[in-house]
């Protein structure tokens, strides 16, 4: 709650806060998609319940277009195109 706090106190646009608030926030999603893909087609560690190969290859299709989005997303916002 600070952190809405700060913005409101400081009277920041609060459109272009919750823009730059969702940009932090989309770095975490690789961060997730990752490590879920590598563990989840690990037949070792997961035994018969690891992730066949069409779904892996879905699971690496979405991680890589949600990525790709988010660097998009990066991009524009640095270089002023949203």
């Amino acid at each position: 709650m600070l952190p809405s706090l700060i913005v409101l106190a400081l009277a920041v646009d609060t459109s272009q806060a919750l823009v730059y608030s969702q940009i932090v926030l989309s770095f975490g999603i690789p961060f997730a998609l990752v490590p879920l893909l590598l563990i989840t087609r690990d037949r070792t560690m997961m035994g018969e319940m690891a992730s066949r190969r069409p779904a892996t290859a879905l699971l690496l299709l979405i991680t890589v277009i949600i990525t790709g989005l988010n660097t998009y997303l990066l991009y524009g916002a640095i270089s002023g195109l949203f």
